[in-house]
This record gives structure tokens, sequence and C-alpha cells, in this order.
């Protein structure tokens, strides 16, 4: 009998796009982070990807003294990878965003690859009052945002985590994202596996139609054949049924309350774990299994949890 695939939970924990008025259930303060990814990793995501937030009103903090509150302790508690952004926020600088994967060099920190309009306005008619003030300006200032991903803050990231042995989650929220990889990828400046998450449903971004899906892919193929590997995040209330999409494709999920808050119509989800224990009966019911997270290092070739810095 041949092998079942194994498919890659990626679990992304808080983020820095939704704000502490929209969920009472999305982590916030470094107790609440290393519990929501501990569980997330016991449900089944073999990857954690990790942002920080400012303890006190829930706000974007890419300072390494912010991550230091939860990633050692999430490292003795799991041995999933721990995979650190450096997206941080569409308002910082590269400088800022890429400072926790200089110095802590995990396995695998994110990297966007290409500027776009970053829309998160139109969630400001869904709330009448928000909890702290910040909330408000950092949706509405985003009508006249462009997260900006230059070839050279792409080049400077690089270049910056070069020593660290560091893989990086490709995140690509447009076709011009994949073309930018493979720029990179001819220079000899990355190389296989390559690990491409493709982002759908953000505004500003590629759309979430199954035939935007099915463009991701069909480019990726023709781009990179068999040299990568496939993962995708749907956007709010298209996580589920991208996730499934991407299954069926061959390819691996990411879940997690940065991505989406809802674990059905209406229906806020509870934790991270909800999100993993459903994409985790998806594969299965689709005949395949969850990769465990020495499966995702062999999958992508990591450098192992024991030559990070922290």
């Amino acid at each position: 009998m041949a092998k079942s695939r194994k498919v890659i939970i990626t679990c992304a924990i808080t983020g820095a796009i939704h704000t502490p008025t929209m969920s009472p259930h999305l982590p916030i303060t470094p107790d609440e982070i290393v519990d929501e990814a501990l569980a997330a990793a016991e449900a089944g995501a073999a990857i954690l990807h990790l942002h920080a937030r400012n303890p006190e009103d829930g706000r974007p903090d890419q300072t390494p003294e912010g991550f230091n509150r939860f990633l050692p302790r999430i490292k003795q508690g799991t041995n999933a990878v721990l995979n650190l952004t450096s997206g941080g926020s569409p308002f910082m600088k590269v400088e800022e965003r890429v400072m926790p994967a200089s110095q802590f060099k995990p396995e695998v920190a994110s990297l966007n690859m290409g500027s776009f309009n970053f829309g998160l306005f139109h969630l400001l008619d869904k709330y009448d009052d928000f909890k702290f003030e910040w909330e408000r300006d950092h949706l509405a200032n985003s009508r006249d945002l462009v997260f900006r991903n230059s070839f050279k803050d792409i080049e400077y990231i690089l270049n910056t985590c070069a020593e660290n042995h560091t893989r990086f989650e490709f995140e690509c929220y447009d076709i011009s994202h994949l073309y930018n990889l493979k720029h990179f990828y001819d220079r000899g400046v990355v190389k296989a596996p390559l690990f491409i998450q493709s982002v759908f449903g953000l505004l500003g971004g590629i759309g979430t139609h199954p035939e935007d899906v099915m463009h991701m892919r069909r480019t990726a193929d023709r781009l990179f054949g068999d040299n990568y590997q496939w993962s995708v995040l749907g956007a709010g209330a298209s996580q589920m049924k991208i996730a499934a999409q991407s299954i069926a494709l061959g390819g691996n999920v990411r879940v997690g309350l940065e991505d989406s808050l809802w674990a059905g119509p209406g229906q806020l989800a509870k934790s991270n774990a909800e999100q993993v224990e459903m994409a985790k009966a998806m594969i299965e019911k689709m005949g395949m299994q969850v990769a465990t997270p020495d499966e995702a290092r062999e999958m992508l070739e990591l450098k192992g949890g024991d030559q990070v810095a922290f």
C-alpha cells in the first residue's frame, strides 16, 4: 500500500492585523501567546508562526524584547518549528521588522515578496467602539497604505539573515510576488526547497475565487517545478475553503487567528487550536496525514531546533 501524503499545518497565532476589539480570544499577552502556541502544536500544527504584541494594549511589537517574553517558553514546551515574522506590521520600516529573525536565528522566518496596497479600513464599519484608540487609527490609516516590500527591502532581509541558515516562508500576496521570488531564485540568493505561502483574500492582494488559487498553483509549478513546498492561507471566512482546495491540489495549509477569527459563519474561533483541529480533520478525511514537526523539517530541509539562538 502506498504511503499517504503528509500535509504541513502552520498556525499563525496572533499576527498584526486583527485588534483586541475584534475577538476576546485573540492572544495578546506573552502568557496568552505561549498557551495558544502550545495548544496549537498539541492539536497538530507542525509550524508556529509568531508575532509579538504590547501586553498592555495589544498593538504590534516587533522588538526582540517583545519576542523574548515568549520564545524560550514555547521552545521548551514543544518540538514544533518556530517561525518568526519579518513582516511585523505594514507601518514598520524593514530595519525594525527584521530584528527578531536576525537576533534569534529561527529555523523559519516569513518574508513578504512584494509591495502592495494593504487595506483594512473596510473593517471599520463592523465596530461601533474600540477598546483602544490605536485600533481605529490602525484600520483607518490603511486607506492610504502601501505595504512596502521593495527589491531592496527583500534583499536586505535575505542578506541580514544569510548567516543564520534560516529558511523563509515566502509570503506571496499576488502573482507578481512569485515572479519576484523567481528573480532571487535565479540569482541563487534563495535555495530550494522553497516554502511558498500563497495569501488570498486581503484587500489589495489576490482574491479568493478557486480560479485565483489555481492560478497561483499553476504559476508556481511553472516557475519552480518540484523545487518548492506550497501552502495557502485564506483571510477571514475563506480560510477553510481555500485550505481544502490546497489539500486537494497537493499543498499544505496555514490557519490561525492571525488570518481568520472564525470557526464557522458568525462563530468566533475560541482558540488557534480549534482551527488546527478543523484543518487536521479535513486532511484526514481526505485520506492524508498531518506532518509532524520533524517531518516538516525534513520536507523543508530545516537546520533543526537546536540551531536557533533562543
